[in-house]
């Protein structure tokens, strides 16, 4: 049998949709028209405004106002004194008809005094640094910090940096090589080099059982991408990629649907191989860095798969149908 929400005596709770379990605690100010969901934690001092949603298991610390067109999803920790605003443009006195939704996916986290700007969205087990000020919406798994806030991690994402080699004077002949990695599909390789005098020579064959596994049919360049921005951040349905980062180096976060790795391209000769239904994201580019791409089909708009959600149906159906072989 589930428990009843509990209501501190000097709590003000106008709402009647308040789950089983949910404890709000002293001077804490729920309006009527709110909806919190089961064993939820609301804090001293905080308010929650009519149209507003809860989901489950959210922990709200004191200090908070949660305000008109937040949609809170499960699990979601909001820390003490974070600032939501539902108004770009506030005047004394003057309401909006409609007010944006900020949404809170599931399992995300908002550190202490972090202000959140309106109608973002904050992705699935992102984390918000304290203080930080957030006027973009923020991808899945994210950790951001700052003023503005820019991305500067992956949560549960575990790193391979590999280092450059020096290489001698005299002639050296580097074997290409590839690495298997904990993402489903996904390699790194490091592709022939052949070092003298007169310079080096990095060579790369295409095609099956090759230093680049497909046939390339496309290729394109990234450059000048101001350091703190964020590319990809999608998957494709059955096109292969290989990523080289020919000159500075960026981070690459390849992710199956069950685990995350991250990349650090900083060698001219290393490749990160990315099958079809990969999710991948480059960042933390050098101010020289250039991103070369080849692709193994043509562009094609339906190919690519933008949303993370959708991402994650997709691969929990492909990992489905691996077990029932």
């Amino acid at each position: 049998m589930s428990k009843p929400p509990y209501i501190h005596p000097q709590a003000l709770n106008e709402s009647r949709n308040v789950g089983p379990g949910t404890r709000i605690w002293a001077f804490a100010h729920v309006l009527p028209g709110a909806k919190i969901g089961s064993s939820c934690n609301i804090c001293d001092h905080v308010f929650i405004e009519n149209n507003v949603v809860l989901g489950d298991g959210v922990t709200v610390k004191c200090g908070v106002q949660i305000w008109d067109g937040l949609r809170i999803g499960d699990n979601v920790f909001i820390g003490p004194n974070a600032t939501f605003t539902n108004d770009a443009f506030p005047r004394s006195r003057r309401h909006l008809s409609k007010y944006p939704e900020t949404i809170l996916e599931a399992g995300c986290s908002i550190g202490a005094n972090a202000t959140i700007l309106p109608g973002l969205t904050i992705g699935r087990d992102a984390m918000v640094g304290a203080g930080a000020v957030v006027t973009q919406s923020v991808p899945a798994f994210a950790i951001v910090t700052g003023n503005p806030a820019r991305i500067t991690g992956y949560a549960g994402t575990s790193s391979r940096l590999p280092r450059p080699k020096a290489h001698s004077a005299q002639s050296s002949d580097q074997a290409s090589s590839a690495q298997s990695t904990t993402i489903r599909g996904v390699m790194l390789h490091k592709l022939h080099v052949h070092a003298d005098m007169r310079g080096e020579l990095c060579v790369g064959e295409h095609g099956p059982g090759q230093g680049v596994p497909f046939t390339v049919k496309r290729h394109f360049l990234v450059f000048n991408v101001p350091s703190p921005e964020v590319r990809g951040q999608h998957a494709h349905r059955v096109c292969h990629q290989m990523l080289f980062c020919i000159q500075g180096s960026c981070s690459v976060v390849a992710d199956d649907g069950l685990n995350r790795e991250e990349f650090n391209l900083n060698q001219r000769q290393l490749g990160l191989y990315l099958p079809p239904l990969t999710w991948a994201v480059q960042y933390r580019y050098t101010t020289d860095a250039v991103l070369m791409v080849m692709a193994s089909h043509a562009y094609d708009a339906k190919d690519y798969i933008r949303d993370y959600e959708e991402f994650i149906q997709l691969t929990a159906k492909r990992n489905k149908s691996a077990k029932k072989r």
